[in-house]
């Protein structure tokens, strides 16, 4: 029987659930907030659209991920 190589730490953030959490957070939350600000801009062509909708939902997805990896981080402790 070989000598195993690699091991693994149970202790720290939970990525997996990080990862799932923020993808599912930020539709629920993303979806509503691009579409309301969507309305108070001037979005005349399928290109404009979608590049405001990457880039509001980006800032989006980054508050979000930031939020839950906090969440994650105080919540192990």
């Amino acid at each position: 029987m070989p000598e195993r190589v690699e091991t693994t730490s149970p202790d720290g953030v939970d990525y997996g659930w990080v990862m799932q959490t923020t993808f599912v957070a930020t539709i629920m939350v993303g979806a509503p907030v691009v579409a309301g600000l969507s309305t108070t801009a001037s979005l005349p062509t399928w290109n404009s659209r979608a590049e405001f909708a990457i880039r509001i939902g980006a800032v989006v997805w980054l508050l979000t991920a930031i939020t839950v990896f906090t969440y994650a981080k105080r919540k192990q402790e």
